[in-house]
């Protein structure tokens, strides 16, 4: 998928939200991505076409080129509307894990109520102005913290990531398991798998991940 920071593409955010030429518009930027959001939502990210989007507005496909050059426009905008669902931010006060915690927490549940956005955010883009926020939020509760502007972007960057992947496992629904398959082959699994089972640990694994990594990076960096 092109950057869009590659010739031809020119930056989504500093054009205007609809072309200069043409007859008036019919439907605003933000009805098209509201259209397209729900789309994906209902039926997956596989389902937004710039046609389908089109279609649920009662419009021809060619239309909606007056206000964006793709689907890769359509979906950035779509990002960014959703970042725009983190406010308002969890306080940022106190320690600065915790607080780092209960942003990983709210961005946990955006993506339980829009799991398209885990396939879509691996995608080479342009921040849009609700992520630049998000990020500045971020930082802003980061500037205690002794490590490096390097380091506090690596760890925005893996807390966002840990979040998506246990975003992705639960919209995966529980692992199939071993059941019914042959593992004698392999010493160490059998073992493990024979052991009596014992009670989980009273943690939360999500709370303790975004710990851990955030802890790791931040704190080993400061050192």
């Amino acid at each position: 998928m092109s950057s869009p920071d590659e010739p031809g593409r020119p930056q989504l955010w500093s054009r205007p939200a609809r072309g200069l030429r043409g007859p008036a518009p019919t439907h605003s930027r933000y009805e098209i991505v509201a259209a397209a959001i729900a789309m994906a939502d209902a039926d997956g990210i596989g389902a937004v076409s710039m046609r389908a989007v089109a279609a649920a507005l009662h419009t021809g496909a060619g239309s909606l080129y007056r206000y964006l050059s793709s689907r890769d426009d359509l979906l950035d905008l779509m990002v960014d509307r959703t970042a725009g669902e983190l406010r308002p931010y969890p306080d940022g006060s106190g320690d600065w894990l915790d607080a780092m915690l209960r942003l990983a927490h709210r961005q946990l549940a955006l993506y339980r109520r829009h799991p398209w956005l885990v396939e879509i955010l691996p995608r080479p883009t342009a921040p849009g102005p609700q992520s630049l926020a998000w990020f500045d939020h971020c930082l802003a509760i980061l500037r205690p913290v002794p490590a490096s502007t390097v380091t506090k972007f690596e760890a925005i960057a893996m807390m966002t990531g840990v979040t998506s992947l246990f975003a992705r496992r639960e919209s995966a629904g529980p692992p199939a398991g071993f059941a019914g398959i042959d593992v004698a082959a392999f010493p160490n699994l059998t073992a493990a798998l024979a052991a009596p089972p014992s009670p989980p640990a009273p943690r939360d694994l999500f709370e303790t991940t975004v710990r851990s990594v955030l802890r790791g990076l931040l704190v080993d960096d400061a050192g």
